[in-house]
């Protein structure tokens, strides 16, 4: 892999890790949800997607499913469904009756296979997103050596990804739990509920309208 190519391309990444957007608040909701673990567990999952995209990119399974209306069309539709379905989930948690508002997230029981639900909804979010299958096809050829692999420096920028995505992601939970363990207020789950549950519905309908 040329070197200039790998530091454009980890500026360009860099920028992208630290824009807000679905897989922000997603982490930030399971963080409040289930505690520091199913916020970092849902970042493996969100960032497990990546090689996914990755693969199909350095396959051109991404462009084909551009070039094929019904093939794109159908990933659109499964990825707006599953954005208004996590939001809807988001908005009951927020106006479902719980604990007196001055319980602690030290307070809370941990939901049995909370982990692995947040791993599959990080999982799934990344993989169902279409704009991420785009911006992998459009992004990754742009720093890939053609004398090289193309699948193997594919794979490698999207570890890159992970990496930076895993470090921020995580972050930005233990962030969070510390603000709650200070003695912030359940009010703060129920605001995060209700934000990402309706920033996941707008954006599902407009994945779906688009």
């Amino acid at each position: 892999m040329v070197f200039e190519l790998f530091w454009g391309y980890l500026v360009a990444i860099t920028l992208l890790t630290v824009t807000p957007g679905v897989d922000t608040l997603l982490v930030m909701r399971n963080t409040a949800r289930g505690g520091l673990g199913d916020g970092c567990v849902t970042s493996v999952g969100i960032c497990s997607g990546l090689f996914v995209h990755a693969s199909l990119s350095a396959l051109g399974i991404s462009i084909l499913l551009v070039e094929t209306a019904w093939a794109f069309s159908a990933l659109k539709w499964a990825g707006a469904c599953y954005l208004i379905w996590l939001g809807i989930g988001s908005l009951r948690r927020a106006i479902a009756p719980g604990k007196s508002q001055g319980a602690s997230v030290k307070a809370e029981k941990r939901v049995p296979g909370s982990a692995r639900a947040a791993f599959r909804e990080g999982l799934l979010s990344n993989v169902l997103n279409p704009k991420t299958a785009l911006f992998y096809m459009a992004l990754l050829p742009q720093f890939i050596d053609p004398a090289g692999n193309a699948f193997q420096q594919s794979l490698i920028l999207a570890g890159v990804h992970f990496l930076l995505a895993m470090i921020w992601q995580c972050g930005l939970a233990w962030v969070l739990v510390s603000f709650r363990e200070l003695g912030v207020s359940r009010s703060l789950g129920r605001a995060l509920n209700t934000l990402t549950g309706g920033f996941f519905v707008i954006m599902g309908g407009k994945l779906a309208v688009s």
